[in-house]
């Protein structure tokens, strides 16, 4: 489709086309009812090779580069530098921004099969890479989060459970 055109005007019509997807992406995480973002669902889940998200500390060294990547923090968002509240329903909900925030850039680099179907392969490949690049480093630090935020709401639960039994057998905390 955009094989015939110049470099520059192919580069243009893809740079809208992708504008236009990454807008269209967007809205849908706005108004896809949150139980589509569920934590527990297989998308979402650890893969083995993630190794409990070691492995983005670990390899990826993500605390040296993730705070330097811009964020998206909507009107009632979620801000990753800090946590406003330890309540569990504060962490469900923060963990499933974090499953919005990987499927809004998961989505976005699907783009590139629209990429590779319209264009020359030089151009899609240039363009997909660009594309990849500008989704990846988000859709690992929603990983990331998420992990050390289900393991942050392990502990809070587990606290809470033994604040209650003590308080059940009589035990003041």
């Amino acid at each position: 489709m955009l094989r015939n055109l110049s470099l520059d005007d192919a580069i243009l019509t893809n740079i809208i086309l992708a504008a236009i997807w990454h807008f269209f992406t967007y809205m849908l995480c706005i108004y896809i009812d949150t139980g589509f973002f569920d934590s527990s669902k297989k998308f979402y889940q650890a893969r083995k090779w993630e190794n409990d998200g070691k492995i983005y500390n670990d390899v990826l060294k993500i605390n040296r580069w993730k705070d330097l990547l811009p964020q998206y923090v909507g009107k009632n968002g979620f801000s990753k530098s800090h946590l406003t509240d330890l309540s569990v329903d504060y962490l469900d909900e923060f963990i499933m921004e974090t499953c919005r925030g990987e499927w809004n850039h998961s989505m976005n680099c699907l783009f590139a099969v629209v990429l590779f179907a319209m264009n020359n392969i030089f151009t899609a490949f240039i363009l997909s890479v660009l594309l990849f690049i500008g989704n990846l480093p988000f859709v690992i630090i929603q990983r990331y989060n998420r992990f050390r935020l289900q393991k942050l709401r392990k502990i809070i639960i587990r606290k809470s459970e033994k604040s209650q039994k003590r308080e059940i057998s009589g035990v003041t905390v």
